[in-house]
């Protein structure tokens, strides 16, 4: 118990979620009901699927178009050779968490330790990004897929490139539909630049709420972003304001009736 009060006033917490603690892990599921309540941050315009002019991506986006199942994805990513770093990386690093989840996060690209595990957040950011969400009743063991917007490691680490971002977008719109999620959580400018199109810096977004859709999706998903835990543990001063958009997230869960 010292231990979790001192990771949440890291985080900078200075407030409660319930009035009683809750062991959450003995909770039984509670049963969905329809939910009218308004959603706890005005939504944004959808946003528009973007088409690139690269033979490169639309030679991704005919190989997404032919995936009919995740599985099918996953070994049509794990063969894809059309972009360098594949051809650097150790592994392809496709998800992790629960694939008939309501949530699903979508990161940057992998990491040193994700790439020499091929699971994407299982690094020292990846540690920190489950904390954040364990205190808000979230875990990829229980309520939550995960996934980025690149599946291999640039080398050493770099920024990915707008051409890699472009060619792998394809993928992570196929990927987006066949989870179908009820809320999106972007991990990071990336992953905001990736899939909402949006060039806006991540501190001016997060906490707000965007209807997302894209080529292979029948209507829109709710999205939101946060800071990504490298930088937060880079400037840990923001490690307040990641708490309240974590807040402002487990509410939009609440009034939405988002099964967890």
């Amino acid at each position: 118990m010292i231990e979790l009060l001192r990771t949440l006033a890291e985080f900078g917490a200075d407030e409660a979620i319930e009035e009683k603690p809750i062991n959450r892990y003995k909770q039984k599921p509670k049963p969905q009901t329809e939910d009218n309540t308004s959603p706890a941050v005005s939504l944004k315009r959808a946003v528009k699927p973007i088409q690139s002019p690269s033979n490169t991506a639309m030679e991704t986006l005919e190989q997404a178009k032919s995936c009919d199942t995740r599985e099918k994805l996953k070994e049509t990513i794990e063969s894809f050779k059309g972009i360098s770093i594949t051809k650097t990386a150790t592994n392809t690093v496709f998800c992790d968490g629960q694939p008939d989840a309501e949530i699903m996060l979508i990161g940057e690209a992998p990491g040193a330790e994700e790439d020499a595990r091929g699971i994407p957040f299982c690094g020292a950011s990846g540690q920190l990004l489950d904390k954040m969400l364990i205190h808000i009743g979230l875990s990829r063991e229980k309520n939550f897929y995960i996934t980025n917007t690149l599946f291999w490691r640039p080398p050493g680490n770099r920024r990915p490139t707008p051409e890699e971002i472009n060619i792998c977008r394809p993928f992570v719109e196929k990927h987006i539909a066949l989870i179908n999620p009820k809320l999106i959580i972007l991990v990071g400018g990336t992953a905001v630049t990736s899939v909402l199109n949006n060039n806006q810096t991540i501190t001016k977004i997060r906490g707000q709420f965007f209807d997302y859709t894209n080529q292979f999706l029948d209507g829109t998903i709710k999205t939101t972003a946060i800071f990504h835990p490298s930088y937060l543990l880079r400037s840990p001063g923001q490690k307040k304001s990641a708490w309240h958009d974590c807040l402002t997230i487990r509410k939009h869960i609440r009034e939405n009736s988002i099964k967890i």
